[in-house]
């Protein structure tokens, strides 16, 4: 039976016929940009808090499936705040035996991780490695840098080939 909504056309036809017109993912480079100044401004005076809910949704998703709860182990308990530095953002979480949390603006932090939003866009999709912005002080690791190094190989350790693949447009 067809379930497409244009009648006549197959659910594998009009499948192909989307994939076809959607851009590649991931894409092959990160692009060079960062936000205005204006707009980081702004950014920076809003609440902190929907963003960082947000992130820790996603780490919670991740936990267990993508972020081996182990190798987290050095991590529980502690702080960590990120900083998003063209774009105003500072979000601070923290990880507690029942998964990642918020902690309040201003909490302090076990260890302090800042970059530009593409280099941090460039780390999640490989096309960038850590020691390199680390050594071109485009990332900044402040703080406990014993668990800056265990943050940093934990990410390693995943495998974003195939995460990507799982959620890649209809290809």
């Amino acid at each position: 039976m067809n379930t497409t909504p244009i009648p006549g056309v197959s659910d594998s036809a009009l499948a192909a016929w989307i994939s076809a017109r959607l851009p590649a993912w991931p894409p092959a480079s990160t692009p060079e940009f960062s936000f205005p100044a204006p707009l980081a401004r702004l950014f920076a005076r809003l609440p902190q808090r929907p963003p960082t809910i947000a992130l820790v949704a996603v780490l919670n998703l991740a936990l267990g499936r993508l972020l081996p709860r182990e190798s987290l182990e050095p991590v529980l308990g502690k702080t960590i705040l990120i900083r998003v530095l063209d774009a105003g953002l500072e979000l601070t979480f923290s990880l507690g035996p029942s998964g990642f949390r918020p902690a309040a603006r201003g909490a302090p932090s076990d260890l302090r991780i800042s970059a530009s939003t593409r280099d941090f866009i460039a780390l999640a999709l490989r096309h960038e490695d850590p020691d390199a912005l680390f050594f071109d002080r485009r990332l900044l690791l402040e703080g406990d840098t014993d668990l800056g190094l265990v943050v940093k190989n934990t990410l390693d350790a995943v495998d974003v080939a195939a995460f990507l693949e799982r959620f890649r447009p209809l290809r």
